[in-house]
């Protein structure tokens, strides 16, 4: 199988994830303690998170919620053989607005988070509509 630019594009969205769920981690074990991290969190932990690390999860978790979407649209394009301009370039935007929402969501960008996010979910639905057509 030829490693499309599609592929290329889901590869680097899948490195992005793998990024978002390395820092958060390493920030939420820097704020809740080794001790807690590697429990099995049976309780609530004896420390607070830092807004900036809670906003680093919540970043992520809403990754995890919009990864399937752009996984599945590039699948689909890719295993149909509908590569284009534009799927590429959705997906090349997607995986922008997706970098960019790290930052937008931990300092706090209003309403510059909630546009990114739009962004991303527009270009997965770019995805889904040129694999009708």
């Amino acid at each position: 199988m030829i490693m499309t630019p599609l592929l290329t594009l889901l590869a680097l969205v899948g490195l992005l994830h793998i990024a978002q769920f390395a820092v958060a981690s390493y920030m939420a074990n820097v704020d809740l303690g080794q001790g807690y991290t590697t429990s099995p969190r049976d309780r609530a932990p004896s420390r607070e998170m830092r807004v900036g690390t809670a906003r680093m999860l919540r970043a992520y978790d809403n990754h995890i919620q919009m990864f399937p979407f752009f996984a599945a649209g590039v699948l689909l394009i890719h295993l149909s053989g509908q590569s284009s301009t534009v799927t590429v370039a959705a997906a090349s935007v997607y995986l922008i607005a997706r970098m960019l929402y790290v930052p937008a969501y931990a300092f706090g960008w209003q309403p510059w988070r909630s546009l990114i996010w739009v962004t991303a979910m527009l270009c997965c639905a770019i995805l889904f509509i040129a694999a009708l057509l």
